[in-house]
């Protein structure tokens, strides 16, 4: 916000002059103004425009908040749709598709923004990417439509992406587990290959228990071979007091496991009673 200050100086009698002269009066030094005007410009919204005043070498005016993003589009408006906003496009030609997604060939930006404003079409980037960028125009249901299908492909990535990601279940053991929670131990990762989680084993020696590192290797090293084909080494270190190896899942047992065969249902015969 703008800070507006009236300043007035009133000379004292033994500084004024005898004849009393209007035009030598003193005058109040001019107010310094500095006004700050943002060049990131967004479509359909009008430029912000920021007013400053800094007077006496006082006050605690420190500027803009540091805590809002430096392009702030996307925080300031959450309706902002980054294929609108034609500032991303860096060069002066783009590829332009009509509205039947026919190629009208390679033309300047401006020429682009002019074809749109003179058939009152809305102009979209497809592919900020390309060289030289792709870019469409549109009739308004006919964007909806469009941005309505590219957040539904969204959706489906993002899906897909979280259903191929892997996450690592840890389980611990002391190198003198007894049988019964070793069994448990074993079972649970079998459960989680299963499942399709990577299984980090660690066996933990404490102070004079580094003395039976061999024994907790060879005891990782059973627990491995109890779980067969279903697993895989990824990756083991045996060098620190922290023991421990990454198993991860084998793809080609669990389809087999999956694709359990079906069990041939025997024939019914009828059998015909007569009364």
């Amino acid at each position: 916000m703008a800070r507006i200050a009236v300043c007035s100086f009133n000379p004292s009698p033994s500084l004024s002059s005898p004849v009393s002269d209007p035009s030598r009066r003193l005058r109040a030094a001019p107010l310094p103004l500095s006004f700050k005007i943002p060049t990131n410009r967004v479509r359909g919204r009008r430029p912000l425009v920021a007013v400053v005043a800094r007077f006496g070498g006082g006050g605690n005016w420190r500027g803009p908040s540091r805590r809002r993003p430096i392009d702030g589009r996307a925080a300031a408006d959450p309706d902002y749709d980054p294929a609108l906003d034609l500032d991303r496009v860096k060069s002066s030609s783009v590829r332009l598709l009509d509205e039947q997604q026919n190629m009208l060939g390679v033309v300047s930006i401006d020429e682009a923004i002019q074809m749109a404003d003179d058939a009152d079409l809305i102009l979209a980037i497809l592919s900020i990417d390309a060289d030289p960028p792709v870019l469409r125009l549109f009739e308004s249901s006919d964007y909806k439509k469009h941005k309505y299908e590219q957040q539904k492909k969204k959706k489906v990535q993002q899906k897909r992406s979280a259903a191929n990601r892997m996450d690592i279940k840890e389980l611990k053991m002391g190198y003198n587990i007894d049988s019964h929670d070793y069994s448990v131990r074993l079972k649970a990762a079998q459960k989680f290959l299963k499942d399709g989680d990577k299984v980090k084993i660690i066996v933990n020696l404490k102070g004079r228990e580094n003395e039976f590192r061999n024994i907790a290797i060879k005891l990782i090293q059973r627990f491995q071979s109890d779980i067969g084909e279903l697993a895989t080494e990824e990756t083991k270190n045996f060098s620190q007091r922290n023991i421990f190896m990454v198993l991860v899942p084998n793809k080609v047992v669990l389809q087999k496991t999956q694709e359990q065969p079906k069990k041939k249902e025997k024939p019914v015969t009828e059998v015909s009673a007569s009364v």
